[in-house]
């Protein structure tokens, strides 16, 4: 099964910078999209950015402008670089790749979440 490994989390004062990073076991070839979600205490996840297999990009609107994803496909990595961090952006950050197949003569497309384990990020001063 596909892996995905988050680093770069930690501790950052407000208006600093932080660039996460995700491996991944397979190729990002396999995927259509990819990107990252996070989750503060009490709230459910939220998508933060993403990245689809041709470039397209799209961010929630609390971070646009702020947050930049990006991948490279030579090292099964995506990357989520932060910058002017607010304290409203600390959570657990998770690298998500999603895989979606379609079945000939299908009805519906199957879509296969693939999730890293988290990373902490905490904006405080």
């Amino acid at each position: 099964q596909v892996q995905l490994v988050e680093s770069g989390g930690g501790l950052v004062t407000p208006g600093g910078s932080l660039r996460l990073s995700c491996a991944a076991s397979d190729s990002l070839f396999a995927f259509n999209t990819m990107g990252w979600y996070r989750q503060a205490p009490g709230k459910t996840r939220e998508l933060v950015a993403g990245i689809s297999s041709a470039g397209s990009t799209t961010y929630a609107d609390s971070v646009k402008g702020r947050f930049t994803v990006s991948t490279d496909y030579s090292k099964n990595a995506i990357y989520l670089q932060m910058r002017d961090l607010k304290s409203e952006d600390t959570a657990v950050y998770y690298c998500n790749a999603k895989e979606i197949i379609n079945i000939p003569g299908g009805e519906d497309a199957d879509e296969f979440d693939f999730w890293g384990q988290g990373t902490q990020v905490t904006v405080s001063s």
